[in-house]
């Protein structure tokens, strides 16, 4: 019998684990069994704006409950599409739960997208599954990573070209809240590989500047008290922490020299109010990744997109082993445990937590 974790909408530390009945399999459809997924903050993020970005809707689950999405690998195990096969692997989006039924369609040699009839108002990035026998990003030496930090490191190449395309509006420092996360640690690669000559500044927590020195990827690390030690200088900040405090300290102490303010992830999640006030300088702008990436594909193509994220990110890859540790977990109990430490802050960056099934 299959499982899922359900999470309260409205509480999301209120969690259950629910048997699945089992179900015949429809037409043209095909049942994957999840063998391994990474738990991040990126996941906590899913869940905070999971009404704002339908991200509840890709998974269903009853009225004031969820399920969050992961992203990972699963096995066919049945199969009533005559072009996917038994036994073929995939990695893409997935519930925490050990089973997904999809309809394959606009399938090639190196993916297909779940046609679903629920999922087709949501975004189609989150919706496409590669088959992992001719997908050209597959490395099995590197499957702990692109779990952990594949989609973080997308979206934060995706930020460094969308401020590169612009000329960084001007700015001479990128400064980042919550340094220590995962998709803060791509944009300060991706942006030291395009544009050296902007400083790269992190901003943490006291018990993670330690950490976040040693990555070597900003050029300065302060804690989060210490922001207005800063020189004020054409700067664009990027908020991965949703804490409205350090926002706001940030906007004050440069004003008008915050030449653009982006804001992407939640990992405070318990200082995430207090947002109304209009703050000086400029408004921030919600940055969301699946749009941008077709701005950034139609700017370099196809084939010059997939080609420069593949080096950005074989170079992060090499990086990061430096300084983070990949710990495997068995088990969706052990899923939800994670998933409760991640929402209430306590997980360590320097640790990548993969789920095995």
């Amino acid at each position: 019998m299959a499982q899922a974790l359900w999470v309260k909408k409205d509480s999301l530390a209120e969690t259950q684990m629910v048997d699945l009945p089992d179900a015949p399999l429809a037409e043209g459809a095909v049942r994957l069994t999840i063998q391994s997924f990474a738990v991040t903050a990126n996941n906590v993020t899913y869940a905070v704006i999971g009404d704002m970005f339908q991200y509840w809707n890709f998974f269903p689950a009853p009225d004031g409950w969820g399920v969050v999405p992961m992203w990972g690998h699963a096995i066919v195990t049945q199969s009533n599409c005559p072009e996917i096969a038994v036994g073929e692997r995939v990695y893409g989006y997935l519930p925490t739960a050990t089973t997904l039924d999809v309809i394959p369609g606009k399938i090639s040699a190196g993916g297909f997208t779940d046609m679903a009839q629920h999922r087709q108002p949501m975004s189609p990035f989150y919706n496409q599954y590669s088959r992992l026998a001719a997908d050209p990003e597959h490395d099995p030496a590197h499957e702990d990573a692109r779990m952990i930090f594949g989609p973080l490191f997308k979206t934060g190449f995706l930020i460094a070209d969308f401020y590169q395309r612009n000329d960084w509006f001007g700015a001479h420092d990128l400064i980042m809240t919550s340094a220590s996360s995962k998709t803060a640690m791509a944009l300060a690669h991706c942006a030291k590989l395009a544009s050296p000559a902007v400083r790269r500044i992190g901003l943490t927590s006291a018990a993670n500047s330690a950490f976040v020195a040693a990555s070597g990827l900003y050029d300065q690390v302060i804690a989060y008290d210490a922001i207005g030690s800063l020189p004020v200088q054409p700067a664009v900040s990027v908020d991965f922490a949703g804490n409205a405090a350090v926002l706001r300290a940030i906007h004050g102490h440069f004003a008008n020299d915050l030449r653009f303010s982006s804001t992407v992830g939640m990992t405070h999640v318990a200082a995430r109010a207090g947002e109304g006030t209009p703050l000086p300088g400029p408004q921030p702008q919600l940055f969301f990744a699946p749009t941008e990436a077709l701005e950034t594909i139609k700017a370099l193509g196809p084939a010059g997109f997939a080609e420069a994220v593949g080096g950005a990110w074989a170079s992060f890859i090499a990086d990061t082993s430096r300084f983070v540790r990949v710990a495997h977990h068995s088990g969706l109990a052990a899923a939800r445990d994670v998933f409760l430490k991640t929402l209430a802050g306590d997980q360590s960056p320097e640790t990548g937590i993969v789920i095995r099934l």
